[in-house]
């Protein structure tokens, strides 16, 4: 009941000896990045482990929003929005993208403070969002009666389908000239002179003159083996699909407990909102410094957890040669239990605040992994001490929004183009442990 399988992607049978630039990663950002390098004449091939969008990329909730993210991240989120809104039409085929609004419901005045305090880093960009209450919101969210104050409304918010979407994306890829292939694990980076030379997957050696790192919840355990030193935590998120309800509005809602968007088979996905669980492994103790700021900050959103995962993760071996069986060969698709409390709770959550959904029933849950960064922002950023090396990782559960603006971003850092929006947000010399000569 808990597996999520995304769309296959063919994998081609030409071996490419050599190409520009090789992605490692299926998800939205690798495949973001492969779709805008192929489109500029850059040579690509793109290696998954396992499926195409087989991870996180597949069990997010489908927001694409620019409402409420990080201010270091709102002008990506806005030029990604411009790109998903040409995305059908690009990849000649349905992505789910719909421009239907979001919401964010507040029941307190604390509530809406928050959001009044984000309005002020909005409007200078100039987007819509805006604060209703009343019949306004009534309008917005059927049925939310008297229990919620007010809201923040961001009318060019939008939804899409992540199972499809990722795989739509890599399919056009493929067709314009990139090399996709599944099931094929990278192994490692190989250099010369100081600078990136080839990738050796399990399946042989491409050469290749930049590379991409784009490996979610597996990019810390990679770099590692490379000396690089990268501050990823994985963050675990269970969500529930519903079966369809009558009168409700088409775009994504949040509350503080509870979020809903409506899906394009007419069903919805339904999650807790701020209950995640960060479970305690080895990389926790190494990276405490790192990310004891955010968590004195986002204690009440995480719940930490001791158990077999500990374990697991102190058995899997931290360094490989590039002739060796590697942990992304064992493991091809990360699947975790969802956290049947959360999944329980945020139906519970949303079925006591909208009458509407109180006959829903639950089809399927899911979890998913998520990389996070100290800072909950994302590095898109070259690494300096390896020439041709870029990392694209850490999107804190935010990738499938500005996927394809990060995608997009990462191709101008290669190219030498102009970028669309300022890269120095995501530089991953922010992080002292990137900013050291490799090891």
């Amino acid at each position: 009941m808990s597996r999520i399988i995304p769309d296959l992607v063919e994998t081609p049978s030409d071996w490419p000896e050599r190409v520009d630039v090789v992605v490692i990663g299926g998800g939205i950002i690798g495949v973001s990045t492969a779709l805008s390098l192929i489109e500029r004449g850059v040579s690509v091939a793109l290696c998954e482990k396992g499926l195409i969008a087989g991870e996180q990329s597949s069990r997010n909730w489908g927001w694409v929003r620019q409402m409420g993210r990080d201010p270091a991240e709102l002008p990506l989120s806005m030029e990604s929005l411009r790109i998903w809104e040409g995305m059908n039409a690009r990849v000649s085929a349905e992505t789910g993208f719909r421009k239907t609004g979001i919401a964010y419901i507040c029941r307190n005045d604390a509530e809406l403070a928050v959001h009044e305090e984000w309005l002020k880093h909005a409007r200078p960009l100039g987007l819509d969002s805006a604060l209703v209450s009343g019949p306004a919101l009534e309008t917005l969210v059927p049925g939310i009666g008297q229990t919620f104050k007010a809201g923040i409304y961001t009318a060019s918010d939008a939804r899409a389908e992540p199972f499809i979407a990722v795989p739509a994306m890599a399919r056009a890829a493929a067709k314009k000239g990139a090399h996709i292939f599944t099931n094929c694990a990278a192994r490692s980076v190989e250099t010369s002179g100081g600078k990136v030379s080839s990738v050796v997957t399990e399946h042989g050696e491409i050469k290749c003159s930049s590379v991409v790192l784009a490996g979610g919840a597996w990019s810390r355990l990679f770099a590692g083996n490379m000396g690089i030193d990268l501050p990823i935590l994985k963050i675990l998120g269970s969500v529930a699909r519903l079966s369809s309800v009558d009168g409700m509005s088409d775009m994504p809602v949040g509350a503080s407990d509870f979020a809903f968007r409506k899906r394009l088979d007419g069903g919805f996905t339904v999650a807790q909102r701020n209950a995640n669980i960060a479970a305690v492994t080895p990389d926790s103790f190494r990276l405490f410094s790192d990310y004891m700021p955010s968590l004195i900050k986002t204690w009440r959103e995480l719940a930490l957890r001791i158990n077999g995962e500990f374990v697991r993760e102190l058995r899997i071996p931290r360094r490989w040669k590039p002739d060796e069986m590697t942990p992304f060969e064992q493991v091809r698709i990360l699947d975790p239990d969802p956290t049947p409390k959360f999944v329980n709770g945020g139906v519970d959550n949303l079925q006591k605040a909208l009458p509407a959904f109180r006959n829903a029933r639950i089809t399927k849950i899911w979890a998913g992994l998520m990389d996070v960064t100290p800072d909950a922002v994302p590095v898109i950023s070259p690494v300096a001490s390896l020439g041709g090396f870029y990392l694209a990782t850490g999107f804190s559960g935010h990738g499938f929004g500005i996927g394809p603006g990060a995608g997009a971003l990462m191709a101008d850092l290669i190219t030498g183009a102009t970028p669309a929006v300022d890269p120095f947000p995501f530089r991953a010399q922010r992080f002292a442990r990137l900013a050291k000569p490799r090891a």
